[in-house]
């Protein structure tokens, strides 16, 4: 086994509208630039041995982001350097921890781990490669199979801490992550599991000082933890509901597995709320359908189907429950009481800057950001989609990914998007029969290398991409991407 890996790419980019397409800077770690221009990117890392029970990783990315200062830059200099990732990793058996900035998980992958997953949400819908790496740690359980269960019931999960450091309302605000699965195994053709993807935002300063930070201590710790109220020195929200900002998904996956082909399902559903883990928004969700051969070498190995529905977000009004008489419960005498309607996923009134990281969404791309009173956050989280991806090799040995996603999306209940073929602003609670009509919105993208030298230990690819934007939410716009990349194994 190659113990070192090293790698160098170069990316020029040019667009019809100046800004680039959607695909083109959608799940691409956070470091692709906005607009026009160029990308240096180069890599350095050693990957697990796994021929040895003891084993240990490392890694480091360096990544330069160029615009020419005029083209949508308001910055004296064009040249933004980064770090993309810098981490370092131990493994023992299906234990593992890791600490530092890495790349997130990435699942529903075509005939080529480096163009990315077929998906939308990338398998995850609360933390796709949309945003910029976090530093921190994560504890990981890798598959473990139970004892006496035959090797058929399996769990495997994810505790983790990490730091925002952009920009954001609640400067510093800390991430505590959970991720659990439980899975039943035939070990023969097919599986099912279960899932909860976890996340809250706490800690940090908030920019404007009416509102009450959380102390950063073993206490609040806890009750981050265990979804607990804050203590009688927090804000009234955060004792009525829980403290922090919490949210996440809850996931259904069941596949069946051939010897010459994979067929996977996955529905994952958000929620932010009580009322969503009690599947109060059902339909609301990402349904999933995916299909792998497993020789990659094919004009066609992969197809992927992809429904998105986020529009019923628990109910139209945002309400608290009632009793049998229908009279609204007191929180004072009842604060397991839940708070049904209008979930707005991925944001949240205190921490304003809500599930992003860099102005970029954590989650899924197309819960969109935006500018709202001068802070970035998620602006549209009410929308459904179609999304298609398929990926093969071209002529048996030049990877491709070819992807088609169309959405219809309306901002959010409280901000809704304006539609230009309507003469009402959108959908109001405070307004009787106010017309719902969304944004249509067409993204695609063609992206691929040609391999110069395949199983080489010098390789070089050319690598590159043609995408496309045509609808009512962005700009009509075509771009294209080229570039080289080296690698040396």
């Amino acid at each position: 086994m190659n113990d070192f890996v090293f790698s160098l790419m170069l990316l020029g980019a040019l667009s019809s509208g100046g800004a680039l397409p959607f695909w083109a800077v959608s799940n691409q770690n956070g470091i692709m630039p906005q607009n026009d221009g160029g990308l240096a990117l180069v890599r350095a890392e050693k990957p697990f041995d796994e021929s040895k029970t003891f084993q240990w990783q490392a890694g480091a990315s360096l990544a330069a982001s160029y615009v020419p200062v005029g083209n949508g830059d308001q910055e004296s200099s064009p040249f933004h350097p980064m770090v993309d990732e810098l981490y370092a990793g131990i493994r023992w058996k299906v234990l593992r921890l890791d600490a530092g900035m890495m790349h997130r998980d990435r699942e529903f992958l075509g005939a080529a781990p480096a163009l990315g997953s077929l998906s939308v949400t990338e398998g995850h819908l609360i933390e796709s490669n949309n945003a910029r790496t976090m530093p921190g740690y994560k504890l990981v359980l890798e598959p473990w199979a139970v004892p006496f269960t035959g090797g058929h019931l399996l769990l495997d999960g994810i505790w983790g801490d990490y730091k925002t450091i952009d920009d954001r309302f609640v400067k510093g605000a800390l991430v505590h992550r959970l991720r659990g699965r439980i899975t039943y195994d035939t070990c023969k053709h097919f599986f099912v599991s279960l899932g909860l993807d976890h996340y809250a935002l706490w800690g940090g300063q908030p920019s404007d000082s009416k509102y009450i930070p959380i102390e950063i201590n073993f206490s609040n710790y806890f009750r981050i933890c265990t979804g607990r109220g804050a203590s009688a020195s927090g804000s009234k929200s955060d004792q009525m509901n829980v403290l922090g900002d919490h949210g996440g998904a809850e996931q259904l996956r069941m596949g069946w597995r051939d010897s010459k082909w994979d067929l996977t399902f996955q529905w994952e559903k958000p929620y932010s709320d009580k009322s969503g883990m009690r599947l109060n928004n059902i339909p609301d969700g990402v349904y999933t359908l995916h299909w792998g051969l497993r020789n990659k070498d094919r004009w066609v190995s992969d197809a992927l189907v992809e429904f998105h529905y986020t529009m019923w977000q628990s109910g139209t009004i945002h309400e608290k429950e009632t009793d049998a008489d229908g009279r609204q419960i007191d929180w004072h005498s009842n604060k397991s009481l839940n708070i049904f309607g209008m979930d707005n996923y991925f944001t949240n009134g205190e921490y304003k800057s809500g599930w992003t990281h860099f102005g970029r969404a954590i989650c899924a791309p197309t819960f969109l950001t935006g500018d709202v009173n001068g802070i970035r956050q998620i602006v549209n989280n009410r929308y459904r989609a179609i999304h298609l991806g398929v990926s093969g090799k071209l002529f048996r040995t030049a990877p491709y990914k070819f992807m088609l996603t169309w959405s219809d999306n309306y901002g959010t209940y409280s901000r809704p998007y304006i539609s230009p073929s309507s003469a009402r602003s959108g959908w109001n609670w405070w307004e009787p029969n106010t017309i719902d009509k969304g944004l249509k919105q067409f993204s695609a993208a063609f992206t691929g290398y040609v391999p110069f030298r395949p199983g080489s230990r010098h390789s070089l690819d050319l690598v590159y991409g043609i995408y496309a934007d045509a609808g009512e939410l962005l700009t009509n716009n075509f771009g294209a991407t080229a570039g080289v990349r080296y690698t040396f194994r």
